[in-house]
């Protein structure tokens, strides 16, 4: 419960950094914008940036607009207008109707994974947030794919030290086509002699002795000297280790509490 506290208080102070507003956007293929020119009503129009990131306007034809903000693309196309002779001193504006080109994926273990808009400045934490945070069975390590420049990247971000530190360096800005992914958290499992034999959660820095706490603690026949680790080695080969209660547990872990001989 403190974790998910601390993780939403983290979040909701970085939905307050966000100040920028639609129109400093770059415009991109799939999104709607209505431009209109003062005076003009006869040019108003709405259009959608093609795939090839360009739109058609009245009386100069088709116009790139791929990469530029909004307030830039009304600068190109008023100056367009003024150099072919069409009107004097134009004031164009263009307003986002939908920002489709500006989505970020948001997957895996979250409450309400899908696409989702970027409306300004927008961070890790906040499409987390908008995506109503991390499941419960969510891990605490989030996953960033970026490309950019023709190539991709990967930045695993924890959510929990970041929270607890204060120290949101890592919080990083997204952009259109960014891809958050929340893995599935680390589990361990337990059997034999145990109250509660099963497949629990893997918390951060877990001993053996909190593992039997998980596990509800021994039975009458179970043993604390007769528990072992089965652990595969990163050659896929079956460890088995004979446990003290401080050891650290790692993902996947099988405990086993063996019967008392006495």
């Amino acid at each position: 419960m403190k974790r998910i506290a601390s993780w939403m208080i983290a979040a909701c102070l970085s939905l307050g950094l966000g100040s920028a507003v639609a129109a400093d956007l770059e415009l991109g293929p799939g999104d709607v914008i209505k431009l209109s020119v003062f005076g003009n009503p006869d040019l108003t129009t709405e259009t959608r940036v093609s795939e090839k990131g360009s739109i058609t306007f009245p009386l100069i034809g088709e116009v790139a607009v791929q990469g530029l903000a909004a307030s830039d693309a009304e600068k190109k196309i008023a100056g367009l207008l003024e150099k072919g002779g069409f009107l004097k001193k134009p004031q164009v504006n263009i307003l986002v109707t939908v920002m489709q080109s500006q989505l970020v994926s948001v997957l895996g273990q979250v409450t309400r994974p899908g696409r989702y808009p970027i409306d300004g400045k927008r961070s890790v934490l906040d499409l987390l947030a908008l995506a109503g945070g991390i499941a419960g069975d969510g891990g605490e390590t989030v996953n960033l794919i970026r490309k950019r420049d023709g190539k991709a990247t990967l930045e695993q971000i924890d959510i929990v030290s970041m929270a607890r530190s204060g120290d949101l360096s890592r919080d990083f800005e997204l952009k259109g086509s960014d891809v958050l992914y929340v893995e599935r958290a680390p589990r361990f499992y337990i059997y034999g002699e145990v109250q509660r034999p099963g497949v629990f959660r893997l918390e951060r820095s877990m001993t053996v002795l909190q593992a039997l706490s998980t596990g509800g603690g021994l039975t009458a026949r179970g043993t604390e000297r007769g528990v072992r680790i089965k652990r595969r080695d990163a050659d896929g080969r079956l460890q088995i280790i004979a446990a003290k209660h401080d050891d650290l547990l790692q993902a996947d872990d099988v405990v086993y509490v063996q019967e008392s001989l006495f």
